[in-house]
């Protein structure tokens, strides 16, 4: 009989003092020890069943996880513990990144961002995360440190399957680097739900554009889009023919056609493999003219 008021396991806890001690036990106890920050996703995980470790090692405080910074010239940097509430709220972000805090708002209550963070919906590598879209369309990449000390992973190349990354034992991300967005950049996500509030999204999409004169229609588009395939992933042909062709209503159609074609959506509880599909191309749709209303004021 499944207990139905499962509790927390014996875990032990660990607070490392730094980086270089983080990866050496992460490394040292590799399938039996996890990092987190928030905890918010490894917690229900725990208490469910489905993550069975026998340390937590508390990543918070690490340097350069707490940074939330804005260079003119570098971009966005992010820190892994650092709440998505935060991020959403913050000046700079709404200044340069106003997609990125409307991804991060979407995001189940503001009580749970209060402790979930960006960096932890991109580490659990769910297919359904729905800030990795558009931080993958603008470009996010991932600063590591593991026992060979600091490296950067584009967050294009990260995700390999549901729950699987790239990262090799010991790896801690700090924290993730968003480049200074292109002049004129517009971004919108759309997320669909069973709800309005709090749910996982059956389809998520994260369309951005900016003008481009070396574009033949003049404009780049990006699409991510999430939980329709075992990773989240880049629309490229749908990206492809928005910048070849003059944007009009049919152009959008025929790219919002093509995203649909692109997903490899499965059949769950939240929503079917064909229901999924059918809302790739109506949301791309909405946010691709969502999109290019603004930029062609």
């Amino acid at each position: 009989m499944i207990n139905p008021h499962p509790g927390l396991p014996e875990l032990e806890y660990v607070k490392p003092a730094t980086l270089v001690e983080a990866s050496q036990f992460l490394a040292e106890h590799n399938g039996t020890a996890k990092p987190f920050s928030g905890g918010t996703d490894c917690f229900v995980r725990l208490r469910d069943g489905v993550l069975k470790v026998d340390y937590l090692v508390d990543i918070k405080g690490l340097d350069g996880t707490k940074e939330l910074s804005f260079d003119p010239k570098k971009g966005l940097t992010i820190g892994a513990a650092v709440p998505m509430n935060k991020v959403a709220t913050n000046k700079d972000v709404i200044a340069h990144y106003p997609n990125l805090a409307m991804a991060a708002n979407s995001v189940a209550s503001y009580q749970l961002r209060n402790r979930a963070t960006i960096v932890g919906n991109i580490c659990n590598a769910s297919p359904a995360g729905d800030t990795i879209g558009t931080c993958m369309a603008l470009d996010g990449v991932l600063n590591v440190h593991g026992t060979d000390g600091f490296r950067q992973i584009p967050l294009n190349s990260f995700f390999l399957g549901p729950g699987r990354t790239v990262l090799k034992p010991g790896d801690v991300v700090i924290s993730i680097t968003l480049p200074v967005p292109p002049a004129g950049m517009v971004g919108v996500y759309k997320k669909l739900g069973r709800n309005t509030i709090g749910d996982l999204s059956i389809v998520g999409v994260a369309v951005l554009g900016y003008p481009n004169s070396k574009s033949p229609s003049g404009y780049t588009f990006r699409i991510a889009l999430a939980s329709v395939a075992p990773v989240p992933f880049e629309a490229l042909k749908a990206e492809a023919l928005l910048s070849e062709k003059k944007i009009t209503e049919e152009t959008i159609a025929q790219a919002a056609d093509i995203a649909m074609e692109s997903v490899t959506p499965i059949d769950d509880v939240r929503g079917s493999a064909r229901y999924r599909k059918l809302m790739v191309r109506n949301l791309t749709r909405e946010a691709i003219t969502e999109v290019w209303n603004q930029l062609s004021k």
